[in-house]
């Protein structure tokens, strides 16, 4: 378990491969509930290659000390980022302002 947001990653090593490579993260929220959005590749052991670069969004809460996944959402592909992204441009553009 991680200490601090810093060391919260997905990436993942089985043996001598890294079967998710972590790419970039970018910290939305911080505080007893983060979020964090991840920007990462898999392995493809059939290909021996890593397949298309994917999204996830990971909520973390801060219990005694050690961050813990509570929930997660992925992204599967770019097409499907772009469209998420186009519904929350349009949803913010059409908010009152403050």
């Amino acid at each position: 378990m991680a200490a601090t947001i810093d060391e919260l990653t997905i990436t993942y090593v089985d043996g001598d491969i890294t079967t998710v490579n972590e790419l970039d993260k970018k910290v939305l929220t911080k505080g007893a509930w983060t979020t964090i959005m991840y920007k990462f590749e898999e392995w493809d052991r059939r290909k021996e290659a890593y397949g298309p670069v994917k999204f996830t969004i990971r909520r973390y809460q801060k219990r005694q000390n050690e961050y813990m996944q509570k929930s997660k959402f992925n992204i599967s592909s770019a097409d499907q980022a772009k469209k998420i992204i186009a519904a929350l441009q349009e949803w913010v553009d059409e908010a009152p302002t403050e």
